[in-house]
């Protein structure tokens, strides 16, 4: 029989799979720079990046509603991700009726809106199928830390000392949001498909959320953190958006590699996540 001819894509995808975890570190890196760069040349208005960001997170949970009606089980969902997920929309949302009331005020409100849908259909609807015990992420781990950093590092703006707080918490809370999925994940070692294209749009749009603000303070050459306010804050909303990249990171890649590999299931190696 002969032998089905690789396209250019699996030849490269080959190669990057046989070299060393430094050299796929490295490789990722470049990868990244490369597309912000992209980014940075067909995208006019990088607050359009912010924008599509908050579409594919609506998209991600698009594709959890669909998941909970076409196959009745919340199996491999965490409900304290869909919880921490909606207490910092909950939150961004009141910054923006406070602060600035804009196209992300209606993104957030719909993406909340359908947050609090998954919330009741895990909680009441589909019970029976919710993972309890693979969701066994304290919420506390990430709960105090976050109120503390919005506490003593917020904002510096004229805005009330507790809109500033409210912000800040946002910020942090949405930076480990996704940290309990990742726990069930890491538990179950198996990602059924609508999990895990939910988990993918969380990363890319993490990634596009990461790309506006690295471009925005590239386009100002640094005004921008100074618009932000002063002392750690700025450096903490641009760290806060590496990390949720980052946590997301080596998820996608696996993410990728199963999608290539033409594999329905997604299987998680040992230390993943």
């Amino acid at each position: 029989m002969k032998a089905t001819a690789k396209t250019p894509i699996h030849v490269v995808w080959s190669w990057v799979r046989r070299q060393p975890p430094k050299v796929k570190a490295f490789l990722a890196v470049v990868t990244g720079m490369a597309a912000l760069v992209l980014l940075r040349f067909i995208v006019h208005d990088h607050d359009n990046l912010f924008v599509a960001a908050e579409a594919v997170h609506s998209i991600g949970i698009c594709v959890l509603i669909y998941k909970l009606m076409k196959e009745k089980t919340c199996a491999g969902l965490s409900l304290k991700s869909q919880e921490l997920t909606a207490i910092f929309l909950a939150v961004r949302l009141y910054c923006s009726f406070v602060m600035e009331y804009d196209i992300h005020t209606i993104l957030d409100l719909a993406t909340l809106g359908t947050t609090l849908w998954v919330i009741f259909m895990i909680r009441f609807k589909l019970r029976a199928s919710y993972m309890e015990d693979k969701d066994n992420f304290p919420l506390y781990y990430v709960l105090l830390p976050c109120v503390v950093l919005a506490v003593f590092i917020h904002p510096s703006t004229s805005h009330h000392i507790l809109n500033r707080i409210s912000w800040a918490l946002c910020v942090y809370l949405e930076a480990v949001s996704v940290l309990p999925q990742l726990r069930v994940m890491q538990n179950t070692k198996i990602v059924e498909p609508f999990t895990a294209h939910y988990v993918f749009a969380l990363g890319v749009a993490r990634f596009l959320s990461c790309a506006h603000w690295v471009l925005q303070v590239v386009d100002t050459r640094g005004r921008l953190l100074v618009a932000l306010g002063y002392g750690l804050w700025p450096s903490m909303v641009l760290i806060s958006e590496i990390v949720q990249t980052f946590i997301l990171a080596d998820f996608c890649y696996y993410y990728v590699k199963s999608v290539f590999g033409g594999q329905l299931v997604l299987r998680l190696p040992s230390g993943v996540v």
